[in-house]
């Protein structure tokens, strides 16, 4: 059973940082893309960054320049660095991990990240 368990998360002030982490477990597949999602109260879940196996990124407009997306296959982890942290950056953030075929994708439970001002 696939499980992904994200972790870092928290409260920090504005101009922080902080860097959430996910690990999958249970897979027996290869992994083509691995992202990071958000959703504020009253918002659509939205794309924050991804990246996938050749390592292409793409980021939100909002957090270009300020996170980083990175991974290690081996572990299967991917990572999210935010700096320079705005309040508007507050949300739950869910790792997603997506087989581009046969297509199946898979989401963590979330990590809340607040931002105060």
């Amino acid at each position: 059973q696939v499980q992904l368990v994200e972790s870092g998360g928290g409260l920090v002030q504005a101009g922080g940082s902080l860097r959430l982490s996910c690990a999958a477990s249970g897979i027996r597949f290869s992994i083509d893309r691995m992202a990071w999602y958000r959703q504020s109260p009253g918002k659509q879940r939205e794309l924050v960054a991804a990246i996938t196996t050749g390592n292409m990124t793409n980021y939100a407009d909002s957090v270009n320049g300020r996170f980083t997306i990175s991974s290690d296959n081996a572990k299967d982890t991917v990572y999210l660095q935010m700096n320079s942290l705005k309040p508007e950056d507050t949300a739950l953030y869910y790792c997603n991990i997506v087989r581009f075929f046969p297509p199946r994708d898979y989401w963590g439970q979330g990590t809340q990240v607040t931002v105060s001002s």
